[in-house]
């Protein structure tokens, strides 16, 4: 059957794409950049077809959404930051059966999931930038996953995350990475001071508390991390309310996790943001630590189809 080859917490600052046009900010991000050719360099080698990204910019209010159209082309210019992603071209070849296959299962396992492969949405920036440095050469599928999700519960994306391995690793045929694509820290810059936080943490709480997480990641303690990530989403400002993490941790056994973090590109900041690429090992995982679903043990819970 398949496996699950590789997984990465990663940036995806639009500074990156900025750092490779002339003027102030060249080759700013370069340390970045370089990171994210090194996770593809390493999926390369470990025989990757398809990268699955965990996007903390696509935005959902209801259910679990997975974009896996069958080849993603065009122009991207952000609605959020136009003045550093402005018409960014971008092509990837997608993969529908292997999106069907992750969000069958996801439901198999009670968490409410729908694929969408004759769509004409567009991935977010959190999956394009990535994209960007690790598939200039359209060498991977692409599936993108919706984690900037506003109504949902930590548990359940957890439990996706557990989902979407044992599609991989028991129904499919090749060889995958899961891509967190998230900050830690997200408090941005103030208004009128984002220039002075370009390569800063909004506050030395923030930077600290990071600062701590990543100590916990690098020394393996993964039942405590589990335990306080609520808190830390929300008291430290995570981006996507960190589902994008909780999916990441679900695929890896959550805090039956026994691996340690390796830093690829170490923290910084980026308009009082914390960011990193950081790669997590895979090992061998029974699934007893993972939450049960939430959501559909809700009262009065009705599934997508009977509405």
């Amino acid at each position: 059957m398949g496996q699950l080859a590789l997984a990465a917490k990663i940036t995806h600052v639009p500074s990156m794409y900025l750092s490779e046009l002339p003027g102030p900010r060249h080759g700013t991000r370069q340390d970045a950049i370089a990171g994210h050719q090194d996770i593809s360099r390493r999926c390369r080698a470990l025989g990757v077809d398809t990268l699955v990204v965990f996007d903390t910019h696509w935005l959902v209010n209801a259910n679990y959404h997975l974009n896996c159209a069958p080849h993603f082309k065009g122009q991207y210019t952000s609605n959020e930051l136009p003045h550093f992603i402005s018409n960014m071209a971008f092509e990837s070849p997608g993969n529908p059966a292997l999106g069907h296959l992750l969000a069958r299962v996801c439901n198999e396992h009670g968490v409410e999931t729908l694929a969408h492969d004759a769509t004409t949405l567009a991935p977010e920036y959190g999956t394009l930038v990535p994209l960007r440095y690790m598939n200039a050469d359209q060498h991977f599928k692409v599936v993108s996953v919706s984690a900037l999700c506003m109504a949902h519960y930590l548990n359940d994306s957890a439990r996706l995350g557990w989902a979407m391995r044992q599609a991989v690793e028991q129904h499919y045929d090749g060889r995958v990475a899961f891509l967190a694509s998230g900050s830690l820290s997200h408090r941005f810059a103030q208004n009128g001071l984002a220039p002075e936080f370009a390569f800063k943490i909004w506050s030395p709480l923030l930077e600290k508390l990071d600062a701590q997480v990543i100590r916990m990641w690098q020394m393996g303690e993964w039942a405590a991390f589990c335990e306080m990530l609520p808190e830390y989403a929300s008291k430290g400002h995570g981006e996507g309310f960190m589902h994008d993490t909780a999916m990441l941790l679900g695929a890896l056994g959550w805090s039956g996790y026994d691996g340690a973090a390796e830093v690829i590109t170490p923290y910084f900041g980026a308009s009082g943001t914390g960011q990193i690429n950081a790669v997590f090992p895979v090992t061998p995982q029974d699934g007893s630590r993972i939450p049960a679903a939430q959501a559909s043990a809700a009262h009065a819970y009705q599934a997508f189809g009977r509405l």
